[in-house]
Order: C-alpha cells, then sequence, then structure tokens
C-alpha cells in the first residue's frame, strides 16, 4: 500500500497528512478519507461553494484562528478519523493554510498516539511544522482536548 506524500509518523507509527487546502494536491495517491477544517461548502475568504474532493470526506466547523464550534463533536471525529489512519487508511487533515487547525487536529493525534498531552504542542512543532497551532485557544484546546475523549 502506498502512503500520501507528506505524511508524518505519529508516536506510534500512524500515518497522517496534514497540509493546507490553499496548496495544490501533492502528487502521488489521493487520500481514501479526508477531514477539513472550515465552513463546509465555503471557499476560504470567499462566498462560492467549495468542490468537495473526490474520495470520502467530513468537514469540521472550525472557524480560522479558533477552536471548532462544537468541541464534543470535533473531538469525536478526530478520534475516528485517526482510527482510520491507524487502520491503514490514507488520511488527510486540512484547513486553509495546514498551520492553525490542522496543527491543532495533528497534536490531538499525537495525544490520542500516546505522546503526553502536555508535551504535543512541541510534538507537533517538531515534525509537522515549526508554527503549527497559531493561537491560545488552540493551545488551550490540544491541553482539553484528553477530558473531551474521556
Amino acid at each position: 500500500m502506498s502512503t500520501l506524500t507528506g505524511a508524518i509518523a505519529l508516536p506510534d507509527g500512524t500515518l497522517v497528512r496534514g497540509r493546507g487546502r490553499s496548496r495544490p494536491l501533492p502528487a502521488g495517491p489521493d487520500p481514501e478519507f479526508g477531514l477539513y477544517l472550515g465552513s463546509p461548502g465555503r471557499r476560504w475568504f470567499s462566498r462560492a461553494p467549495v468542490e468537495p474532493p473526490a474520495w470520502p470526506s467530513e468537514w469540521l466547523d472550525w472557524p480560522d484562528f479558533r477552536t471548532p464550534r462544537d468541541e464534543a463533536h470535533a473531538a469525536a471525529r478526530i478520534v475516528a478519523t485517526y482510527e482510520r489512519a491507524r487502520d491503514g487508511e490514507r488520511v488527510e487533515v486540512a484547513c486553509h493554510g495546514g498551520t492553525g487547525r490542522t496543527g491543532t487536529v495533528m497534536a490531538c493525534m499525537a495525544i490520542l498516539a500516546g505522546h503526553p498531552a502536555d508535551d504535543a504542542l512541541a510534538w507537533v512543532r517538531a515534525h509537522y511544522r515549526p508554527r503549527a497551532v497559531e493561537t491560545p485557544g488552540q493551545k488551550r484546546w490540544i491541553r482539553t482536548f484528553p477530558t473531551l475523549i474521556a
């Protein structure tokens, strides 16, 4: 089975690709599932509809520079998406830029993969993007994530 270009290995070896949807789709195989963070059905910074990807996907209502509107639902969907990746599916997580919201989800997936919550921010910055997770609210949400999945 081929992996997604740009996928990173979480602490347990599970592969997940984080990216910004504002960039072209990387070469290689398509994802088998995508978790997208933003306003469902809307283009970034415009009112035109977004074209859905050709693979199964789900949108979380998650405003830019914020945390998800429905935290319990978002936590459950992050767990389900991580489980898909752990089971071997090619999974990607993406928001517009691929840094704040995507970095937050990647840090939460690192926690699911066994990394301590109090170090997940440092882990995601070392393994995904140095500037991942952009706001104090997103940092707090990572620390709160284990209570949402308990």
